[in-house]
């Protein structure tokens, strides 16, 4: 688990990422740093990812839902979860938590109006490696030149995806980017199976 670890879109997609890292709001603060305006999301096919087994779609969750207590303790998250609308993600609805020890923070975002495929466009400016989460196909999305979070995008339904973003909070030593990844990947299994659990 990443609790357990210890060691130390120009395209549409990297706004997507860039704006928890430089200007959504936890706890009430704005982050400073780059603004990116909105655009339009591209879609395409979803070459070389395999099929989902079944459909676990996003309308009705909450995100903060997605993660129980004990998850949360599991994975270090202790601050408290903070829904949130994300206006610079298509209007998603949102979950920030933050893991106070470690420094870092998550945030867990339900896009119900396009599909993964948009993180494999060629617009997108990214490096996105196909993986598994939880049996379901997923990315593991890196943006070229930042090193202080890291994304894990999981097709759960037709155009619709969870997105799962890890990120430093402010350390003095940001930690590794395999180890941010490293923990999105395992927020967002633990993530997609508490989904599943409660989808018929």
């Amino acid at each position: 688990m990443w609790g357990r670890l210890r060691p130390g879109w120009t395209g549409c997609v990297l706004l997507a990422m860039a704006l928890f890292a430089s200007g959504c709001t936890w706890g009430g603060t704005a982050h400073s740093g780059r603004a990116t305006a909105p655009a339009p999301l591209p879609t395409t096919t979803k070459p070389g990812l395999p099929e989902r087994p079944r459909e676990l779609p996003l309308d009705m969750v909450d995100p903060c839902s997605l993660l129980t207590p004990r998850q949360r303790a599991e994975l270090g998250l202790d601050g408290p979860p903070k829904p949130y609308t994300d206006s610079r993600f298509s209007h998603a609805r949102a979950c920030s938590m933050r893991d106070n020890h470690r420094g870092v923070a998550t945030r867990l975002a339900l896009v119900t109006d396009q599909g993964i495929e948009v993180w494999l466009d060629g617009t997108a400016q990214v490096e996105a490696k196909p993986i598994q989460v939880a049996g379901f196909p997923a990315l593991e999305v890196r943006t070229p030149g930042q090193d202080t979070f890291c994304n894990v995008e999981v097709d759960v339904a037709d155009a619709q995806f969870l997105d799962i973003l890890l990120r430093d909070g402010g350390n003095q030593h940001v930690p590794p980017l395999d180890t941010l990844c490293a923990g999105a990947r395992e927020i967002a299994e633990e993530a997609v199976s508490t989904l599943a659990a409660n989808t018929p």
